[in-house]
Formats: structure tokens, sequence, C-alpha cells
């Protein structure tokens, strides 16, 4: 009865020096800046607006047509950062208006190229990654 008593008050005692021991980590915060904010903003539409693209039916066809697959092609606009997707919108901006569908299916297939080659994607049977 009394190691039970004894063992009770050491564990309390072992507890309370383990609670008063513990380190809590110190907490940050900041200010998120309008520019950031802008920014991401900006990345979410750029990114909308060329997902939008591909999913428009004549684009789809023409893709298919090179052998690419238009789920593959999603999913790479998707894993896309925000600096390319801009890149792609401006140069898509530069096209003539009038939509020259062609310019940005040969933009895509360049980009889906250049993807297999640095591994990143394996669509097309005949690119080889570089190692």
């Amino acid at each position: 009865m009394r190691s039970h008593h004894l063992s009770k008050k050491l564990g309390s005692l072992l507890l309370a020096i383990s609670l008063l021991g513990a380190q809590i980590a110190p907490v940050q915060a900041g200010m998120v800046g309008t520019a950031q904010v802008l920014a991401a903003e900006q990345g979410r539409l750029d990114r909308n607006r060329l997902a939008s693209l591909l999913e428009r039916q004549d684009l789809q066809r023409q893709l298919s047509a090179m052998g690419v697959d238009v789920q593959h092609a999603k999913d790479r606009v998707a894993s896309l950062t925000d600096a390319e997707v801009a890149q792609i919108n401006q140069r898509i901006a530069e096209l003539p208006a009038g939509g020259d569908v062609l310019g940005v299916i040969l933009l895509i297939f360049i980009i889906l190229v250049i993807t297999d080659v640095l591994g990143a994607t394996d669509i097309f049977p005949f690119v080889h990654p570089i190692r």
C-alpha cells in the first residue's frame, strides 16, 4: 500500500517536471503584402484561362491528331509554375485576333516535348529523357 502511494507521488512529480521542462516553439506571424495577394490571384486567373483553352473542342481535336492525350496536357498545365503559365498566356495574347489555334497547339506541343526531354512527363514515346 505504501509503495503504491509512493509510486503515485513519484509519477506525479515526474509528470510535473516533464511539463515544466517542455519547450514551446515560438510562433511568428507576418503581414501578407498586397503584391503577394495580387500575384497569387493573377497566377490563379492565368491558370484558369489556360485551362479553359484546353476545354475547347477544336484544340482537343488538334492535340489528339498530334498524338497528345488531352488529359496529359491538362495535368501538365496544372503542374506548371505561375511564371510558366504567365509566359504561355502572354504568348497566346500575342497571337493574331481570330484565335490562331494552331499556334496555341504548337506552343503546348513544344512545352510537352520539353517536359518529356527533361523527364517530367512521358507522353511521347519517340522522346528520350536526358539523364
